[in-house]
């Protein structure tokens, strides 16, 4: 008998038929929503994410295309409907949906997260949600959470199989294009039902008891895991810190951590950190644990399941009220910016203890560019979101990877077939960008540069991003990567705090950060450097410098 089912009873070949199967129902609901979707943001940049919980809502399974900063909302929607709703009130063909930080626990106010509990004999079995980003709230202010977007607390939009059309209304009448919203909340509940249908065919086929059965033993199985994982680190403390710095913030801020390991343990202390500013950069609690969890995952083994099991060996401490773990009414909508730091922060911290498994910094952003106004060629109001990616950081063994997306991002870009066509906007540049990426014995990835001319009138642009003032940093000898920057044509007004305003033939060229190398920059071979001057991705200065280093 195996150890699992000495432990479980279970067949372990069934586990893993079982577990491979919740794996596929995200993966199938994520690709219901992305192909049922509307908006370009969805369809085209797949800026969601599904995932599948227990009865007690923890998280069994997560879609690979999503992105880990999303967990946050999902994570919390759960756990605040199970506080906020009785069981008698939740019955089969319930659909709730909400996006508040603070009371829905969501993270940001675009992620509106849709839930459904499944029942299986009459008795709550399980909860799927679908979380998508709906680039719809242009224009507006960060100063606090009001001026964000709708508030939506987890509520039901469905009940018991009927739509509750006012709410639907109210929420349809606070958006500004309310016909992408309300198809893409179809698309939402799409994917649910996908998820309902496959879990009871599911139960039928091994027994519903079978199937929660193994949902704990694959809990308790990256449990297990990730504290062996743990327990290989060397204990100790280490601590790391980084600049900060974003559009809305007059002056650079100064981040933090403390990271114990102690066996197969480890805790995150944040204590020390600024307190909550008024912009949109502040993370709430549920980001800050994504952020964390993931960064773990990367960091002990890439393979174990992103499950809850993962969450057990490990302790978060933040103080409330500071810029990552802030309390209401604190603005939200950019706190990717500050979850991709908190990255690097861990990255930092534990370079000296596992060498071999972090990066050199990676681009430290999410840079989001966000054009929103009337199009009167197409006689409607538009919302343009694109997160653009930059650098990773280079590997022990590996150069960075170059314009992507990095960490608690997973999106595509939008083509510029379709951005065109959907939008009064012209791409007159996409390309990466030479000497961006940190010298190295392995070179950190380059960023992207991308210039987007307007063609209406008063077309609002705000520029959400980080590392304009710093560099991502090398490690163990690496050099840091280039700096984000916006240029402007000459008749743009300035930018003011992230925001202008821009007339037809006006442009803005938006570079992302790159990213730090790893490694002594003489230990780089010959080869590599003439490889990397060939493809126009360094210059003959930083050649040049490679051989006199």
């Amino acid at each position: 008998m195996s150890a699992v089912q000495k432990r479980s009873g279970l067949d372990p070949v069934l586990i893993e038929v079982v577990g491979s199967a919740f794996s596929t129902i995200v993966e199938e609901m994520s690709e219901t929503l992305v192909k049922a979707a509307y908006s370009p943001n969805i369809k085209e940049r797949r800026d969601c994410t599904a995932s599948f919980f227990d009865a007690a809502g923890q998280a069994i399974a997560q879609d690979e295309g999503g992105s880990p900063l999303h967990l946050g909302s999902l994570m919390g929607i759960v756990e605040a409907l199970r506080a906020r709703y009785p069981l008698e009130q939740i019955q089969p063909g319930d659909i709730f949906i909400g996006n508040d930080p603070y009371t829905g626990g969501g993270s940001h106010l675009p992620d509106i997260v849709l839930a459904a509990p499944i029942f299986v004999d009459g008795e709550l079995s399980a909860w799927a949600a679908t979380l998508a980003h709906h680039a719809d709230f242009g224009d507006r202010g960060h100063a606090h959470i009001f001026q964000e977007a709708i508030r939506i607390p987890p509520v039901h939009l469905v009940k018991a199989g009927v739509r509750q059309e006012e709410l639907l209304q109210l929420i349809l009448l606070n958006c500004q294009i309310p016909e992408e919203r309300i198809a893409d909340l179809r698309a939402q509940e799409a994917a649910l039902r996908v998820a309902v249908t496959r879990y009871e065919e599911l139960c039928a086929r091994y027994g519903v008891e079978t199937v929660r059965a193994i949902g704990d033993e694959l809990l308790d199985y990256t449990e297990r895991r990730t504290r062996a994982a743990i327990a290989e680190f060397p204990d100790g403390e280490y601590t790391f810190e980084d600049k900060f710095d974003a559009p809305e913030l007059d002056d650079e801020l100064t981040l933090k951590v403390r990271i114990v390991v102690s066996g197969e343990e480890m805790l995150f202390d944040f204590a020390g950190n600024p307190p909550q500013v008024r912009a949109s950069v502040n993370v709430v609690w549920t980001g800050l644990y994504a952020a964390v969890y993931y960064t773990i995952k990367t960091l002990i083994d890439p393979d174990i399941a992103p499950n809850a099991g993962l969450y057990r060996p490990v302790t978060i401490e933040a103080p409330e009220g500071s810029i990552i773990n802030c309390s209401a009414p604190a603005a939200v909508n950019g706190r990717s910016e500050t979850c991709q730091r908190i990255v690097d922060l861990i990255q930092g911290a534990l370079a000296p203890a596992v060498p071999e498994r972090v990066t050199g910094a990676s681009n430290g952003a999410n840079t989001g560019v966000h054009f929103s106004g009337h199009d009167a060629v197409r006689g409607r109001d538009f919302v343009y979101l694109e997160t653009i990616g930059g650098g990773s950081g280079a590997r022990f063994n590996k150069d960075g990877l170059d314009g992507v997306q990095v960490h608690m991002t997973n999106t595509s870009n939008l083509p510029v077939e379709s951005l065109e066509s959907e939008y009064p906007l012209m791409v007159e540049a996409y390309e990466l960008i030479e000497d961006s990426g940190g010298t190295g014995e392995h070179r950190g990835g380059m960023g992207i540069r991308r210039k987007i001319r307007v063609e209406a009138p008063d077309v609002h642009f705000w520029l959400d991003t980080s590392r304009q003032k710093s560099q991502p940093w090398g490690v163990f000898g690496g050099g840091d990567g280039d700096s984000a920057h916006c240029e402007l044509s000459e008749d743009t007004r300035p930018i003011d705090h992230g925001y202008t305003v821009m007339q037809p033939g006006q442009w803005a060229s938006i570079e992302t950060a790159g990213a730090g190398g790893y490694g002594d920059p003489s230990k780089r071979s010959e080869e590599r450097i003439a490889r990397d001057l060939r493809d126009g991705r360094i210059s003959d200065e930083t050649a040049q410098s490679y051989n006199n280093s």
